[in-house]
C-alpha cells in the first residue's frame, strides 16, 4: 500500500487552480517531485486525454482523474483536497477533493486491485468526510490504506469495507433473495481504463438496489480482472443494465434481454433512475431488448437510449447507423469496379454484362467482343475485367437501399430494415439517389418506430415486428416515395449532379476546399460521412455514363481523407516532445491507416487534443482539395488510398497533393502546440 500513496503525494488546502486542467498539471508536478515520473508533461497529457474522453466528477464534491500512462514507473495516487473548489462535470457542482490515479503500461493485478478497491470506497460519506477533517498528509495516507484493505464479502454496499479488492472484480449480490424483493436485475460496467468509474458504478448500482429492494449482480469488466455472470443468473434476471463507456465483452449473453443502457458515469450519478427504469422495461413488452448475435448502432443501448437523445444526437446516430452498414457494399463494389478496369480497361463498360454473361473460363471472349482501347491482358483479361465490373456493379447498386435499409434500422431496429430497404430501392428506381434513401429510410423507420410504441394484445404482439409493422410501414414509406417524393427529390439531385459537372476552375477548387474542410472536420462522424457519401453516391452513375465530375469529387474525398492521420504521423516525427509516449506510438500506426484512407488514424490524437488537431487537420484537408480539383485528379475506387494506383488518374499528383496537405497540417498542429503551451506557462 505505501507504494501507491506517500504523503510527498498528498496536497492540503495548498493547491489553487482555476480549472480542472491546472488541477491536473499541478497534480502531475506533485507526482514529478516525489520522483514517481520522469516525464511530468506526457503525464499531465495522458491524464487530460482522459479527462477529455470523459469527465471524472462524481457526486459528493470529488474527482478521480486517471490514465494508464508510459510516464510512470509504479501505480501511483496523488490526492489534493482544494482551497477553491473547481468543476469537473459533475451534475451536482464542483469538486474539492481530487484523487489522481496513474498507472503504468503493464500494471500488475494487486496495484490494479487496490486502485479499483479504493474507487469504490469514493461513494461512502464517512470516507469522504474524514478525507475533509485529515489535518496531516499522514493521516490522508492511513485513511487511504484503511479502505482499501481486504475485507470479508458482506451485504454493507456502504461500509468501510465494501471497496476490498477481494471484492473489486467479483459479480455480487447486493440484496438476497427475500419474499420483499421487487425484481432480479443484472448489470455490466465498464470504462475505457477500468480503474476507477467501472467500480464506483457497480457499487452505486448494488446500493441503489438493496435501498429498492432488488437483487441485482453486478460484472465489472475493469482492469482488475473480471468474473463474468453465470448463465443461470442472466437467465432468471428480469433486466439488464449496461453502464459502459466501451463495448459489452460477450454481450450475446444477454441477447433476448430487457435492457437500459448509458454511460458509465450515469451508474454514478444516477443509479435509483436506473434501476427504475430497469424494472420498468422488464414489465414492457416492447422495450429495448439485447438483440441476438454481437452489437453495433443497432443494439440493444442505441434503443435503449433513444428517447434521452437530443434531436440532433438522435439524427446523427441513425445517419450514422445507415452509412456505417452502406460503407462495406460501396468499397466492395468499387474496388471490383477498379479492378475490372485494370484487367479490362475503362471501355470494360461497354461490354461488361454481355461478355461476363455470354462467356466463362473455358469460352474466353474472342477480340472482337472486347473494347478496341484494351489494355492488353489477353482474352483473360478482358473476361476477368467483366467478371469483376459486373460483380462490382451489383454490389453497387445496393447502395441506396442499404443506407435506408439500415437508416430505418437504427431508428425502429429489426422491423425498419424491410420497409427502409423497400423505400431505398424506390428512391434509386426512380433516380432519386442518396438523398431519396436518406428520405426513404427515415420515413420508413419514423414508421416502423410509431407502430412499435402501440400498445398491442400479447397474442397480436409476436406478429408485430415480423409481419404487421413490415408490412404497413413499406406501404406507408414506400408509397409516399412512389406517389409524391420520389420525382421531386429525382429532379433535386439531377440539378445538383449536373451543376457539379459543370464546375471548373475557380469553382472547383471552391468545391474541393469545401469537401476537404468536410472530410477533416469530425474525422470519419457525421460531417466527414456525407462528404463521402455524397462521394460515391455519383460514382457507380459517373463510371455508366462517363462523367468526370463525381470521379474528381471521389479523388477529392479520398486524398482529403488520408490527411488527418498522415499529417499527425508527420508531426510526431518533427516534434516527438510535443505528444505523449502513447500518441508517438500511434502516429506509427496512423501512417498507414492514412495511407490506406482511414481518417479515423487520427482520432487518438483529436481526442486528446481536439482545439488544435482538428483545426489543423481542416487546414491541411482544404489545401489537399483544392489541390486535388485543380489537378483534375479522378478516382474510379471509393477507398483504398495509395493501395489503388491504378484507379487513380494522375496518381502521382494525387500523392503531392495528400502529401502537401499532409506537411501543412503536420506544421499547424505543431506551431499550435508550441504557441499554446506558451501561453499556457506564462498565464501560470
Amino acid at each position: 500500500m505505501n507504494s501507491i500513496i506517500t504523503p510527498e503525494l498528498v496536497s492540503l488546502d495548498r493547491l489553487t487552480a482555476g480549472s480542472k486542467r491546472e488541477v491536473i498539471e499541478a497534480l502531475a508536478a506533485l507526482v514529478g517531485s516525489a520522483g514517481r515520473s520522469a516525464n511530468v508533461q506526457e503525464l499531465a497529457a495522458d491524464v487530460w486525454a482522459r479527462e477529455e474522453t470523459s469527465e471524472t466528477g462524481m457526486p459528493g464534491g470529488i474527482a478521480i482523474p486517471h490514465c494508464r500512462t508510459g510516464a510512470v514507473s509504479e501505480a501511483t495516487l496523488a490526492f489534493a483536497r482544494l482551497a477553491e473548489p473547481v468543476d469537473f462535470g459533475s451534475s451536482d457542482g464542483p469538486a474539492d477533493l481530487v484523487f489522481m490515479i496513474a498507472a503504468p503500461d503493464g500494471a500488475d493485478q494487486a496495484h490494479l486491485k487496490i486502485l479499483s478497491a479504493l474507487a469504490t470506497s469514493l461513494i461512502n460519506d464517512e470516507f469522504l468526510a474524514d478525507l475533509r477533517g485529515a489535518e496531516t498528509e499522514q493521516r490522508v495516507v492511513d485513511l487511504v490504506a484503511e479502505a482499501v484493505q481486504p475485507a470479508p464479502v458482506t451485504a454493507n454496499a456502504g461500509g468501510r469495507g465494501s471497496g476490498s479488492a477481494a471484492r473489486a472484480s467479483t459479480p455480487t449480490s447486493e440484496a438476497s433473495p427475500s419474499t420483499t424483493s421487487v425484481g432480479r436485475l443484472v448489470a455490466v460496467t465498464a470504462c475505457p481504463t477500468g480503474i476507477a468509474h467501472t467500480y464506483m458504478a457497480a457499487d452505486s448500482l448494488k446500493k441503489a438496489a438493496k435501498e429498492a429492494g432488488v437483487e441485482i449482480q453486478v460484472e465489472t469488466q475493469g482492469s482488475s480482472g473480471s468474473t463474468p455472470l453465470g448463465a443461470e443468473t442472466i437467465a432468471a434476471a428480469d433486466a439488464v443494465i449496461f453502464a459502459t463507456d466501451v463495448d459489452v465483452r460477450d454481450r450475446h449473453r444477454f441477447a433476448g434481454k430487457p435492457v437500459i443502457a448509458s454511460r458509465v458515469k450515469r451508474g454514478i450519478d444516477e443509479p435509483r433512475e436506473m434501476i427504475a427504469e430497469a424494472l420498468a422495461a422488464a414489465k414492457d413488452p416492447n422495450a429495448a431488448v439485447v438483440p441476438s448475435g454481437g452489437s453495433g448502432d443497432g443494439d440493444g443501448r442505441a434503443a435503449a437510449d433513444g428517447e434521452r437523445e437530443g434531436f440532433g444526437r438522435k439524427t446523427q446516430r441513425v445517419l450514422m447507423t445507415g452509412v456505417s452498414y452502406m460503407i462495406p457494399f460501396v468499397a466492395a463494389g468499387g474496388l471490383l469496379i477498379a479492378l475490372g478496369f485494370l484487367l479490362g480497361g475503362y471501355n470494360i463498360t461497354e461490354v461488361a454484362n454481355d461478355v461476363a454473361l455470354g462467356n466463362s473460363l473455358w469460352n474466353l471472349p474472342t477480340p472482337d467482343q472486347l473494347p478496341e482501347e484494351f489494355l492488353g491482358f489477353g482474352a483473360l483479361g478482358g473476361y476477368l475485367g467483366a467478371v469483376f465490373f459486373t460483380l462490382g456493379g451489383a454490389a453497387m447498386g445496393f447502395l441506396v437501399p442499404a443506407l435506408a435499409g439500415y437508416i430505418a434500422f437504427g431508428m425502429a431496429d429489426r422491423p425498419g430494415i424491410a420497409p427502409g430497404f423497400t423505400a431505398g430501392a424506390i428512391a434509386l428506381t426512380m433516380d432519386a439517389g442518396f438523398i431519396g434513401g436518406i428520405v426513404g429510410g427515415v420515413l420508413a423507420g419514423a414508421v416502423a418506430l410509431w407502430f412499435r410504441k402501440l400498445s398491442v394484445p400479447r397474442w397480436l404482439a409476436g406478429l408485430m415486428p415480423v409481419v404487421i409493422i413490415p408490412l404497413v410501414a413499406t406501404l406507408i414509406a414506400g408509397g409516399l416515395m412512389l406517389l409524391f417524393l420520389g420525382g421531386p427529390i429525382a429532379g433535386l439531385t439531377s440539378a445538383l449532379e449536373n451543376w457539379l459537372n459543370g464546375m471548373t476552375g475557380s469553382a472547383a477548387i471552391v468545391l474541393g476546399i469545401v469537401l476537404g474542410l468536410m472530410m477533416c472536420i469530425d474525422l470519419g462522424g457525421p460531417v466527414n460521412k456525407v462528404a463521402y457519401s455524397f462521394a460515391v453516391a455519383g460514382l457507380s452513375a459517373a463510371v455508366a455514363d462517363g462523367n468526370t465530375g463525381p470521379l474528381m469529387i471521389m479523388a477529392t474525398v479520398m486524398a482529403a481523407g488520408m490527411v488527418p492521420p498522415l499529417g499527425m504521423a508527420f508531426a510526431t516525427f518533427i516534434d516527438s516532445r510535443l505528444f505523449s509516449a502513447a500518441e508517438r506510438e500511434n502516429g506509427k500506426t496512423a501512417v498507414l491507416l492514412g495511407a490506406a484512407f482511414i481518417s479515423e488514424g487520427a482520432i487518438p490524437f483529436a481526442a486528446a487534443d481536439p482545439l488544435r488537431v482538428l483545426p489543423a487537420s481542416m487546414v491541411g484537408g482544404a489545401v489537399t482539395g483544392a489541390m486535388t480539383m485543380a489537378f483534375g485528379i479522378t478516382s474510379y475506387a471509393p477507398h483504398g488510398g495509395i493501395f489503388v494506383p491504378f484507379a487513380i488518374d494522375n496518381f502521382w499528383l494525387f500523392l503531392v497533393a495528400v502529401l502537401v496537405g499532409s506537411v501543412v497540417t503536420a506544421l499547424t498542429v505543431i506551431a499550435l502546440k508550441r504557441w499554446a503551451r506558451k501561453g499556457v506557462a506564462s498565464a501560470a
